[in-house]
């Protein structure tokens, strides 16, 4: 049987097994040692040849053979059909609220957007398209996950699950919330900021979330929203948030995004775009494309993009700073432009030299990632999280892939916006065109990338205040 473990990438815990933890979902060590980034990273263990259910057109199910919820219920006892069964259930009751359930979305070529943007020969825009999805973005994904936990924990008795769950949201991770408490009769807490988008936060109290307002403190670095969320959890509340450092089934979660485009009939992406805010989603995409390659489900990793705003870019400053410590530490002389550098720290260090790398970031956090000194502001609001809280997983992502972050102005983002919506018809919001806008910005500057199979993620539709 395929063991899953969850290991912290700072310090090497071990989150025990289910029965012996049932809702562990941090690095015990987190509270007491606020230098070290204490992230639990998926670690796969006599996987063998793990094949997806292509019958079932649920994700969580399709691919629940690949999934650490469903690997640690079976530990656990928990047989495939009493599994499939709570998800069934969970799914058909966010159909009842939200008109339908998670199914595979879709995921293909955008022929007119790559004539647009000037792509020619092999190379096209490939969309993957969320706008469709549960509560119209991917949050949702994220956040099953962690309610197909708490059910399996209750299924098996191991475990009071009845608590307040809880999240810091400035929008569309919070509706996802709202609408998989309310199918799941669950009591849920939503720390917004005060700038939070009025048609969702309506939207969510529809659907019965309690809802606080969190206002910045003048000279208080960090995000408000977060910090409440955190005294939450401190008070009993559980984490349903798409923060991994808080919830690492969050990961888990968007883990399906990816394995729908890899197992597509689709070719492999040469390069994949995604929009980083607080970082949940690009570290599942990003970490399931590195255990395909372990798996032989694609032959190398895609050059791997962490997209984010003018107005608020925490992972791409840690990033310079750490290749500004890297040529400190390893005696080097990094080529200026960002392709070669980033190719030659991929064939220099090699993946023995950037598990260094990475091992010392996380044992030092905060000389790379800082919150953000001022409130950030874009077009693109929902990736302004003024930590990148999932930032080493990235970081370590675009490393071993040879990509780099990309940091796109707003007039980038509704160019993309503009002409995503006006070629595909689909009706994707700002924060879901920053990938199109991160493409367009590496093309303009790249010629070359016109020629290669891009891929990039609509991860939310436009709501009445866009």
């Amino acid at each position: 049987m395929t063991r899953s473990m969850l290991v912290c990438s700072g310090c090497g815990y071990e989150l025990p097994k289910l029965r012996d933890m049932p809702l562990g979902f941090r690095c015990a060590h987190a509270e007491g040692e606020a230098t070290i980034d204490h992230v639990l990273a998926r670690k796969l263990g006599d996987a063998g040849q793990l094949q997806p259910c292509l019958g079932e057109t649920n994700p969580f199910l399709r691919f629940r053979h690949f999934d650490h919820v469903y690997l640690a219920a079976q530990h656990a006892g928990l047989s495939d059909q009493q599994y499939v069964d709570i998800v069934q259930r969970l799914d058909d009751a966010i159909a009842s609220v939200d008109g339908h359930g998670f199914r595979v979305t879709p995921y293909g070529k955008a022929e007119l957007l790559g004539c647009a943007m000037g792509f020619s020969g092999q190379g096209g825009i490939w969309i993957k398209n969320e706008t469709g999805n549960v509560s119209g973005s991917h949050k949702g994904r994220h956040l099953f996950s962690a309610l197909v936990h708490l059910e399996v924990v209750r299924a098996l008795a191991l475990a009071d699950v009845s608590a307040e769950l809880v999240i810091a949201s400035c929008g569309n991770a919070a509706l996802a919330a709202a609408v998989l408490a309310r199918a799941a009769q669950r009591t849920l807490r939503v720390f917004v900021p005060e700038d939070a988008d009025a048609v969702v936060l309506s939207q969510i109290r529809s659907l019965g979330a309690q809802i606080e307002v969190c206002p910045r403190e003048p000279g208080v670095l960090g995000d408000p929203t977060y910090r409440r969320f955190r005294e939450a959890i401190r008070s009993g509340g559980i984490p349903f948030s798409c923060q991994g450092p808080d919830q690492a089934l969050a990961i888990q979660g968007g883990k399906t995004i990816a394995w729908e485009m890899i197992h597509s009939d689709e070719p492999a992406p040469e390069r994949v775009f995604v929009q980083v805010g607080g970082g949940a989603l690009a570290s599942a995409v990003f970490s399931t494309f590195e255990e395909a390659v372990a798996l032989s489900k694609i032959e190398s990793l895609p050059r791997l993009h962490a997209v984010q705003t003018q107005g608020c870019f925490p992972l791409a400053r840690a990033y310079t700073r750490l290749m500004s410590d890297i040529e400190r530490r390893y005696s080097l002389q990094l080529p200026e432009d960002e392709e070669a550098r980033a190719a030659f720290l991929r064939d220099v260090l090699g993946s023995a030299g950037i598990e260094d790398v990475v091992r010392y970031a996380a044992r030092n956090r905060a000389q790379f990632m800082q919150p953000w000194e001022e409130t950030p502001h874009s077009i693109a609001h929902g990736i302004l999280d003024d930590e990148t809280y999932d930032w080493l997983a990235i970081v370590r992502a675009m490393l071993l892939s040879a990509g780099f972050p990309i940091i796109v102005e707003d007039g980038d983002i509704q160019h993309a916006l503009d002409v995503g919506r006006r070629e595909t018809g689909i009706d994707v919001c700002a924060t879901g065109a920053a990938s199109l806008a991160g493409a367009y910005v590496l093309a303009r500057a790249r010629p070359s990338v016109l020629g290669e199979r891009v891929t990039v993620l609509f991860t939310g539709r436009r709501r009445d205040s866009n």
